[in-house]
């Protein structure tokens, strides 16, 4: 599930259940779950965590699973990955055993490209948090350029999405006194300058939208109340949010105020001369990826007269803010198999990560000032690997990228304005590459469309063995393969476990992610959200023709969007999966966009209080198809008390339906953590090994 500002905070889950009518209370024996810390849904929580618990910590390997997984997330070989580049320095924060909430810090980039980086503590979250009392999860810095003295830090209690914001002195190391803050909330918050802000939070009664959500921009100038920011935008209570947005392009900064009218549509506008807001030409489906050289850089999701969807395009800023864009400038078109998944700019160069049948590609794109041509070459990176855009440096027109595969270990690259890329850093091997094998495999849907999936086993294995599959499917998000040591999402080295034991572990890329661009994700959208559980059910299947895996012993995992994933398909084939694991998860449709950010996510399920979307919601909705007497696969519930985005009620009422009618059900809900769940990596160790235990417990696969 995409995180998204400013999600309805957990103490207003207690009214809206009271809210409802005594027939619907009827109608769901299990309500009371969603009373976030009410005694008595504490106290069943607690009891479900006891009891898996219990079993699961008496696996033999249990221990040394957890001991082996926190040496390998707390390992100081990690890569120091650059979170912000400010002007000549390196911003990261640094997660280890003496430091689980992290050190924010700083290098010269110069080391930091040198590979001999000479760390400057600036902020120790653990201390901070240990000095005021309070469980600081880090969430980030915006630090305003160009001289980058000051900054807003954005800390979470205890891993939730809502945080406090506090300005920062980078030139003191401390926190300003009588400096802009703001108090716990779901907070948008944009430097329009050095004494301005642009602000969009929790303004009280009134001020949010029907999803939990600010609809109301205000400027906040400094040295004055917040009560008294004035006015910027104001959005309506069915937008969905209103927030600013302040890009830096060389010395000048643009503002934008972003009114999303849905998860997937918006009216982005420029602030221009005086204050004036200006719309746009970017089409409501459009998303403004990036500024460089004076122009706004925008994804089309759908086409543009000719222009094809998955095309980036450009207008100019200065004849945006004058009210005459006239017809884009096209910078990118895609090709059969390449689509555009992430953008970044520097002061004159625009990097973009391409999906290559779901392998990365960086590109590098100029512009001829003469001409308005858009010139590409391709910056050379490891073949069928995967690629994340990890930062950049502006001025020196440098993009840092990670680069890993199921069996080759993350590395820092650099790519500059001359072409080359070079490896800053390079981690050492976790386990030994040679025993197993990776390969790119096609399963055919229901519909005939081919779904790719990656497949890792160990070498010499060829009989059927217990399968894993991890899949998404939703929110345009790709899910690409990662060195197995965090494979999958939060499960620490869980993927490295299981094929260690000789087992298969798959990542299926569904319909309904980003990974051929928007008519993938369109494919599995609202009424279509079916062929997302045909492209499960068609790789599961896949497994079992070519005598990778078995009928019964396939397991299936999704977080989030996953987790109602996998809550549909195992009350769809029962008969398929031999075992469930659905973290963070939605699970009743029925109620979903009635509960915390539920709504916003309308535009991708479907609105279930409109008779005409339940009329296909319900044919999937895992908590609706529960049945009495039918024997559904053991299924493992991860989750946090402190998720507010995705309310935990869903797990605790789909987990007590299911153990209500007499199926095996293993349950584990931290109480902090938020959406993500683990706030530390203790956390995820307990979490690899726990999930180990439940595979080998309910579909077997003993180490050889």
């Amino acid at each position: 599930m995409k995180k998204l500002p400013a999600i309805l905070r957990s103490s207003a889950l207690p009214l809206a259940v009271a809210a409802l009518s005594p027939a619907a209370a009827q109608d769901d024996p299990y309500l009371w779950l969603e009373e976030i810390e009410g005694p008595k849904a504490i106290a069943q929580v607690e009891k479900w965590n006891a009891e898996t618990e219990r079993l699961l910590r008496a696996d033999p390997s249990f221990e040394q699973d957890r001991a082996r997984a926190r040496a390998i997330l707390d390992d100081e070989s990690q890569i120091a990955f650059p979170d912000r580049i400010l002007g000549d320095r390196v911003m990261n924060l640094w997660r280890d055993a003496k430091n689980p909430r992290g050190l924010w810090r700083s290098t010269d980039l110069a080391s930091y490209l040198a590979g001999k980086p000479e760390w400057t503590t600036v902020i120790d979250v653990d201390a901070l948090g240990k000095a005021e009392g309070k469980s600081w999860v880090w969430h980030e810095a915006d630090c305003l350029a160009p001289d980058y003295k000051r900054c807003l830090v954005s800390l979470s209690p205890g891993g939730t999405d809502a945080d406090v914001v506090r300005e920062f002195d980078l030139s003191t190391g401390s926190f300003v006194d009588g400096g802009f803050t703001l108090p716990e909330a779901k907070s948008d918050v944009a430097w329009a300058d050095k004494d301005t802000l642009l602000v969009a939070t929790d303004y009280g009664a009134g001020t949010l939208t029907a999803s939990g959500y600010p609809r109301i921009v205000k400027r906040w100038r400094r040295g004055t109340p917040l009560a008294s920011a004035t006015p910027v935008m104001e959005g309506a209570a069915g937008d969905m949010i209103v927030a600013p947005r302040v890009e830096q392009d060389g010395d000048r900064r643009w503002a934008f105020i972003n009114r999303a009218l849905t998860f997937y549509t918006a009216e982005l506008w420029l602030e221009g001369e005086g204050g004036r807001l200006v719309r746009t030409p970017m089409p409501q489906t459009a998303e403004l990826r990036t500024v460089i050289g004076g122009r706004m850089i925008v994804y089309l999701n759908d086409p543009m007269g000719d222009i094809p969807a998955g095309s980036l395009i450009a207008w100019p800023l200065a004849d945006v803010a004058a009210g005459k864009a006239g017809a884009p400038e096209i910078v990118l078109e895609p090709a059969a198999r390449a689509v555009v998944e992430d953008v970044r700019a520097t002061d004159h160069i625009l990097w973009v990560k391409q999906l290559e049948d779901v392998s990365g590609a960086l590109l590098a794109l100029t512009r001829d000032a003469a001409t308005g041509r858009w010139t590409r070459r391709a910056v050379p990176l490891a073949d069928k690997a995967t690629v994340h855009l990890v930062g950049a440096a502006d001025r020196q027109d440098i993009v840092f990228a990670s680069v890993e595969g199921m069996l080759t270990p993350p590395s820092l690259v650099a790519a500059g304005p001359d072409g080359a890329a070079r490896t800053v850093q390079q981690l050492g091997a976790r386990f030994d590459a040679s025993r197993f094998t990776v390969e790119q495999r096609f399963a055919t849907s229901k519909d005939g469309t081919h779904i790719p999936y990656f497949l890792a086993r160990k070498k010499g294995v060829t009989g059927p063995v217990p399968a894993l599959i991890h899949a998404y499917g939703g929110f345009r998000a790709a899910q690409t393969p990662t060195y197995l040591t965090t494979e999958p999402y939060r499960a620490g080295p869980l993927g490295l476990f299981w094929v260690e034991d000789g087992n298969a572990y798959v990542l299926a890329n569904i319909r309904g992610g980003g990974e051929y661009g928007p008519a993938w994700h369109a494919a599995a959208l609202r009424e279509k959200r079916q062929n997302a559980l045909d492209d499960l059910a068609a790789v599961a299947e896949d497994l079992i023709t070519t005598g990778v895996g078995v009928k019964g012993r396939i397991a299936i995992s999704g977080r989030s969007n996953g987790g109602v994933l996998v809550g549909a398909a195992m009350t769809q084939r029962p008969d398929l999966y031999g075992a469930v694991i659905a973290g963070s998860p939605l699970e009743d449709m029925k109620r979903y966009s009635h509960l915390l950010a539920g709504a916003s996510w309308v535009a991708e399920y479907g609105d279930p209080d409109k008779p005409g979307d339940w009329a296909f919601m319900q044919t999937w909705s895992p908590y609706q198809n529960v049945r009495e007497g039918v024997k559904y696969p053991p299924a493992f519930f991860y989750l946090s008390t402190r998720d507010d985005r995705v309310h935990p009620g869903h797990a605790r009422k789909m987990a007590a339906k299911l153990k209500d009618y007499g199926n095996s059900v293993y349950y584990h809900e931290y109480r902090e953590g938020g959406h993500s769940v683990g706030a530390d990596h203790a956390e995820d160790a307990v979490r690899a090994a726990l999930l180990h235990a439940f595979l080998k417990r309910e579909i077997g696969g003993e180490k050889k």
